[in-house]
């Protein structure tokens, strides 16, 4: 299970994340409201924690904007605010449950498996599909029919970026970003190396899919016109 994270407290976003991570969930951590949104929608997780209070965006506009995009990832809002009218609020805007700061992070985790029950343990998400292949972003498993391939984690999270962007050409910087980070010192070079890798992977397995070239834009995952095109880019 992934779980996004999008909290402007350093301190409280890096112990969330650690308790997560111990507890055996995946995490991605935003810092603002901005890369919260961003990550939320090219991003593939199975529920959101979400400050309200935010820089750059606030937590409710981020949720409104999200459920006009029709995305359902369940969100469970964080606020230092403790009035029933906030409260209100944050559900009325679709957030599916609501913590008040200080809280116990027995609770936390207690809100997070019951909201996981309430949705079948949601598991919509956990394999991507596109053309012949289909990954299983959070064992990092890809297959084309029968073959297999695990990839490394940055690997998995590049071709789930492009998973979850099929269609649209993504430039080295977007990339860096959603791979890397925003603060990372991660070059062109070094996306163009990990393009590299994927290719031959599915090269190797024989996939129908290709990441492309697109001049002076970037690159772009697209299905192969037929079988006699095979050829690396």
């Amino acid at each position: 299970m992934r779980i996004l994270i999008i909290e402007d407290e350093l301190r409280l976003a890096e112990a969330l994340e650690q308790l997560l991570m111990h507890n055996n969930y995946q995490v991605d951590l935003a810092l603002d409201g901005e890369d919260g949104l961003y990550q939320a929608l090219t991003g593939n997780h199975d529920m959101i924690v979400l400050d309200i209070m935010l820089p750059k965006r606030d937590g409710i506009s981020l949720l409104n904007e999200l459920r006009q995009q029709q995305l359902g990832t369940p969100v469970i809002l964080l606020t230092a605010k403790s009035e029933t009218r906030d409260k209100v609020h944050g559900l009325d805007s679709g957030a599916d449950d609501y913590l008040t700061k200080p809280f116990k992070t027995s609770e936390l985790l207690a809100r997070i498996r019951a909201l996981s029950r309430r949705r079948g343990e949601i598991t919509v998400t956990d394999n991507l599909v596109f053309a012949d292949m289909e990954f299983n972003p959070h064992s990092l498993e890809l297959w084309v029919g029968k073959q297999r391939f695990m990839l490394t984690k940055k690997e998995g999270q590049l071709l789930e970026y492009l998973i979850n962007n099929q269609g649209r050409a993504l430039s080295s910087t977007s990339i860096v970003q959603k791979v890397w980070g925003f603060d990372s010192d991660a070059e062109d070079n070094r996306v163009q190396v990990y393009i590299s890798f994927l290719r031959k992977k599915l090269k190797k397995l024989g996939s129908m899919a290709e990441i492309r070239n697109i001049r002076g834009v970037g690159y772009l995952l697209a299905e192969r016109a037929d079988q006699s095109s095979r050829l690396e880019q």
